[in-house]
Parts: structure tokens; C-alpha cells; sequence
């Protein structure tokens, strides 16, 4: 699979329905198909790419270890976790929550995103650090930064999701 990640900052609707999905263990991933991505809203979404990866190393601990939860952690894998399966990750931070992850990730400077990059192991990453992948990175955090920020100013949801 593409392991292509996409965050979405979802409508008082679209939370309201996923986590009743999720209460009575329906179809998650057939919802987010066919009802989320169908939408494709570009104002309220953010495609990651394969960035997520190394975006969520930059801001934890350099691993994709999900020991830890903090607003840093909930930007991409560690949030509630709405999915059971290896297919796909599903990570869901409600609203409550989701200005405390804008207002974690707001202040980092291109320079400290960069020493973030570079403490990560490459073998563990599984490819060599290199200007190429930070500007990769950088570029795909900025805009994930930006909905954020719009999803708090809006009281949504965001949720991640990426195939495996």
C-alpha cells in the first residue's frame, strides 16, 4: 500500500457519525471512503503524504513509539485510536484537544524543526536524513500546522488516517 497519510478537520457531523461507527464497531474505514474522502473539502484538509512519518518523529521522540501523550504526540499517530487492524491507522483528536495540539506546534521555527529532523535515527527511519526529505517534511508540517490552527479557530475534530 502507499502508507499516504491525510489529516481531515471534520464537521460536527462527520465526528458525530465516526464515533458512533466506532461505538458500535461498524465500518470505519468504509466511512471514511466513502463519506470523508468523498467530500475531498481541500479547506479541511491537509494530504501528508508520506511526510506523516517523519513529521511525527520531529515532534516525539524521534521514534513512532506511542508511549507518550502530548499534544506533540496527538498531531499524527497518537491521538484516539479509531481503527482496530495493520491495514490503516486511524488517529482522532476531538476538539478539546485540538488547540492545545495548534498551540504545541505553532512556535516551531523551520531551525528547531530542523534539529528535530536531524536527531533521527536514519536506520530506525529506515532511509538516510537529507536536505531533500527535510524540505519534504518541512513543507508538508507547515501546511498540517495551518489546518490545525484553522480546525481550532473552528472547534473541529481532526482526524489522520494513512493505509499501511
Amino acid at each position: 500500500m502507499a502508507c499516504r497519510g491525510v489529516h481531515f478537520a471534520l464537521t460536527d457531523e462527520q465526528r458525530s457519525q465516526l464515533l458512533a461507527i466506532v461505538e458500535s464497531q461498524g465500518d470505519v474505514i468504509g466511512f471514511i471512503q466513502e463519506d470523508i474522502e468523498e467530500q475531498w473539502d481541500t479547506e479541511w484538509l491537509c494530504e501528508t503524504d508520506k511526510a506523516w512519518d517523519a513529521i511525527h518523529r520531529c515532534l516525539t521522540d524521534g521514534t513512532l513509539s506511542d508511549d507518550d501523550s502530548t499534544p506533540f504526540h496527538w498531531c499524527v499517530l497518537n491521538g484516539a485510536q479509531m481503527y482496530v487492524g495493520d491495514d490503516y491507522i486511524v488517529s482522532f483528536v476531538d476538539a478539546s484537544n485540538v488547540k492545545q495540539v495548534s498551540d504545541a506546534i505553532a512556535p516551531l521555527s523551520e531551525s528547531e524543526f530542523r534539529v528535530r529532523y536531524n536527531a533521527i535515527d536514519p536506520q530506525d527511519y529506515g532511509m538516510p536524513l537529507s536536505d531533500g526529505d527535510f524540505e519534504y517534511t518541512w513543507s508538508y508540517f507547515t501546511a498540517l500546522r495551518d489546518l490545525f490552527g484553522r480546525a481550532a479557530n473552528a472547534d473541529r475534530s481532526v482526524l489522520f488516517s494513512v493505509d499501511q
